[in-house]
């Protein structure tokens, strides 16, 4: 079996890049392990915090022991099934900011700058502001990927945005348009009531041009002269070859595809030998550069029952879940992310480097909610963390999983950080606007104050916002640490390619599903020998960012 093109991964990007490939004309096969989407957990945004935690959908990741975070092992859940993480993430749509863009492009990926994404966020957009606001002029209309808002009827939702004003802090109508920095309503990847995957988006409509869906397990990237020319593939106990006439694209996440590289005999080559792997190509930098968002959930009890606790028990849920099932409405219908706030942790940094998700309801994402009952929490953390962490092999088996080392809070950066992101949480839920709800802090808890004490909490309660990047990061092709070139191309081989959020030079401030589409769609295009023309629009930034922290 052959075609044009062999898609490793369908996830984010790509379905995206599949699509755009086969639109173009060419003939792909996107080479999948995980199975389907069908099924009330992914596709209701409510259920959330099911499929990340379900075998059948997860591939299972846990990281090594953190040795920053008292050696604990951390979930790191990435989605197994088509879609990929974009059917099992909680649906939250950030662009990042457009100075994010800037610094890939000082850090060697040329045509990575705003002004060069900013037409691919359009195309792939299909926005509506379901008349909560919004900045058209920024946003796109008619693209495969539906970006909708929440209804924010809620009491708790309206009081975190009106408390951040209070605060001090400015209230911006998009903060994937114009202006990020403030607070405001959440953007999420849903319409007409359920999850709008990349799956759906991008990959069935490929399908129905043409594109092969194949189910298997890639286990190396088969070369003739230093040329990709297929993929071995485990096909539930046989092994075929599926043969690619033009390139390779491995778009299976910041996991797997340095994984996919190093089982392939490119990465470090000390590394690559002692696995008994023959090295292709030595590039130290496959799976090296592991970023993430570090994240705590700051909760407070509710001293009204205005939460979303009252549907968490079996009477609840029955209601939430039928409601779902025959109407599409209800509470089920949205992922309850529905404000959030993008602010600077001091005077002197230029753009936002904290980001909040607001919760109605006290809960972890495991599906546990605070034995307080009614209450609400904002989770926070930094956004660009100097900690650089590792995915490396275990063994050559490509069955078994890799390691994964975030390396978390291995600066003193990150701890200062991490407790200025506490202390300015709890000013915004000290103002008057949740006077009516606020209730006693249930994390971290009136008993933490000082700096050790807020540094014990984030030891031990710490958690990863499911982000992972970096691995095979992009840059120019005389850098010996890059993996990929500007254009996606795997340096040191011919006709391999990377596709993903592994790509990314520096992790992005807010949720990666955004910026991981954007990269399978512009991947696309400079494998099609096409661009889209610069968008030169100025975003926001704070006239006093260098002596004002708002």
């Amino acid at each position: 079996m052959d075609a044009d093109y062999i898609v490793v991964g369908a996830g984010s990007a790509g379905c995206a890049l599949a699509y755009r490939l086969v639109e173009a004309g060419k003939s792909v096969i996107v080479l999948e392990y995980g199975g389907s989407d069908w099924g009330p957990f992914i596709n209701m945004p409510g259920a959330l915090s099911y499929p990340m935690n379900m075998k059948r959908y997860d591939w299972g990741f846990m990281t090594e022991p953190e040795p920053h975070l008292g050696g604990r092992r951390l979930v790191c859940p990435r989605g197994k099934v088509i879609g990929g993480s974009s059917s099992i993430n909680g649906m939250i749509y950030v662009r990042g900011h457009a100075l994010d863009y800037a610094h890939w492009e000082e850090q060697g990926a040329a045509g990575w700058g705003y002004a060069d994404v900013l037409p691919y966020f359009k195309r792939m957009e299909d926005w509506h502001s379901g008349g909560h606001g919004g900045d058209p002029a920024w946003r796109g209309q008619g693209g495969p990927l539906h970006v909708t808002r929440g209804r924010r009827d809620n009491p708790l939702v309206q009081a975190f945005v009106e408390a951040g004003r209070q605060a001090g802090y400015p209230v911006t109508g998009d903060y994937n348009g114009e202006q990020q920095e403030g607070f405001g309503a959440f953007d999420m990847t849903v319409w007409q009531g359920a999850r709008w995957s990349a799956a759906k988006a991008y990959l069935r409509p490929a399908m129905a041009k043409g594109a092969r869906l194949v189910r298997g397990l890639a286990r190396r990237i088969c070369f003739d002269h230093g040329r990709a020319t297929g993929v071995e593939v485990d096909m539930g106990g046989r092994t075929e070859v599926l043969g690619a006439n033009i390139e390779v694209v491995i778009a299976a996440s910041a996991i797997n595809s340095p994984k996919l590289l190093m089982l392939s005999g490119i990465g470090p080559a000390d590394e690559l030998r002692a696995h008994g792997i023959d090295v292709r190509a030595d590039r130290p930098g496959v799976g090296r550069n592991l970023q993430d968002h570090l994240e705590m959930y700051i909760q407070m009890a509710a001293t009204q029952p205005v939460s979303l606790a009252k549907y968490w028990n079996l009477l609840g849920k029955a209601y939430v879940g039928a409601r779902w099932l025959f109407q599409r409405q209800g509470p089920g219908a949205s992922n309850q992310f529905e404000s959030c706030g993008f602010i600077r942790s001091k005077a002197g940094v230029q753009y936002p480097d904290i980001q909040y998700h607001f919760l109605p309801i006290a809960v972890r994402y495991d599906g546990q909610v605070a034995p307080e009952g009614h209450g609400f929490q904002a989770h926070t953390g930094p956004m660009r963390s100097p900690s650089r962490g590792a995915v490396t092999l275990r063994s050559g088996n490509p069955a078994e999983a890799p390691r994964i080392q975030f390396n978390y809070m291995s600066t003193p950066e990150d701890w200062e950080d991490f407790r200025q992101c506490i202390r300015l949480t709890r000013e915004i839920f000290g103002q008057e606007a949740f006077a009516p709800y606020r209730g006693h802090e249930i994390q971290p808890g009136a008993a933490a104050q000082t700096d050790d004490e807020l540094d014990e909490v984030i030891r031990q309660h710490a958690e990863s916002a499911y982000h992972p990047c970096g691995t095979c990061r992009m840059g120019d092709a005389g850098d010996r640490h890059a993996v990929v070139d500007p254009e996606g191309r795997v340096i040191g081989v011919q006709g391999l390619r990377v596709a993903d959020s592994s790509i990314f030079p520096r992790i992005t401030n807010g949720n990666l599903n955004a910026p991981s589409i954007m990269v399978g769609e512009k991947i696309a295009d400079h494998m099609l020998g096409r661009r889209l023309p610069q968008d030169l629009s100025q975003p926001w930034v704070h006239p006093n960012w260098q002596t004002a922290q708002r």
